[in-house]
């Protein structure tokens, strides 16, 4: 009886190891279509993507969660108003009874795409071009196709909203895969793309958004303000990220406004529902 026992473990073993090589192979091959000539980013994306599934791979929701500002805030850094965004998102998926994993994706400054460039937030502020969306689509189509039960939320504010618009646009059969998207920079409106999996929110409810409406004349207050802030904090010591110095009227979208919480649960619900 033991014998056989032991037998069946060692059969488990083996197929959990050949599985693992499995999927270490066909991740190393996704990372060298992607960077064929750079063996770094090849291995970086390789262990980021290996990440990601290793997390998701027993839960119902992999929540992913795109900074605003630079996209390469993170969670400790974010402002408090986009982390109540997340947290409310994840709190709803939570009451509706199901499991899930929020991981933050960088669009610059992380180990992949290096430190952060105004060269490339220039030309995907401007154009819409962003190779790391390209990236992104193909980490999310292998997550959906090598965990069958997962769902992806994509959840983003600013520039992180356009930067998962841009991800969902280029996906062919976006199945399993939603996106949440708050306060998008007004040059990406014309390009932009709402499906049925897409929830877009352009208004707190409570004022207009200058960032969406293009009123630059309050948008350009706002960036000569927070330049003033940004070096007031550091000539008293007190330094603060730039980000966390722009204050814009109507460019907060916090969980506590009855527009955005109401809104934002009847979408998860409405597609979700409560699990079985």
């Amino acid at each position: 009886m033991l014998k056989h026992q032991a037998q069946a473990v060692n059969i488990i073993q083996n197929f959990a190891a050949e599985d693992e090589q499995s999927l270490q192979a066909k991740i190393e091959q996704l990372a060298g279509r992607l960077f064929p000539r750079q063996r770094k980013k090849r291995e970086q994306l390789a262990a980021q993507l290996l990440e990601m599934y290793t997390q998701a791979c027993d839960k119902d929701f992999l929540v992913i969660h795109s900074p605003g500002g630079w996209g390469n805030a993170h969670w400790q850094d974010v402002s408090d108003w986009e982390k109540s965004i997340v947290t409310g998102v994840t709190a709803t998926l939570e009451k509706l009874g199901y499991s899930f994993i929020m991981e933050q994706y960088f669009r610059s400054g992380d180990v992949l795409w290096g430190p952060k460039s105004v060269f490339r937030e220039a030309q995907f502020f401007l154009w819409g071009a962003s190779y790391r969306a390209e990236v992104l689509v193909e980490e999310l189509k292998f997550i959906v196709h090598n965990l069958p039960k997962v769902k992806v939320v994509l959840v983003g504010a600013s520039q992180g909203a356009a930067f998962n618009n841009t991800a969902m646009m280029n996906i062919d059969n976006p199945e399993r895969i939603y996106s949440i998207e708050l306060g998008t920079f007004f040059p990406h409106m014309p390009r932009r793309k709402i499906t049925e999996r897409t929830l877009a929110i352009d208004s707190n409810g409570l004022m207009n958004d200058p960032m969406c409406h293009r009123d630059l004349r309050v948008a350009t207050k706002a960036y000569l303000g927070a330049f003033y802030r940004w070096f007031k904090y550091r000539a008293i010591g007190k330094p603060m990220k730039f980000t966390h110095c722009i204050n814009t009227p109507g460019h907060e979208y916090r969980w506590e406004y009855p527009a955005i919480c109401g809104r934002i649960t009847e979408f998860l619900t409405t597609k979700f529902g409560e699990k079985r």
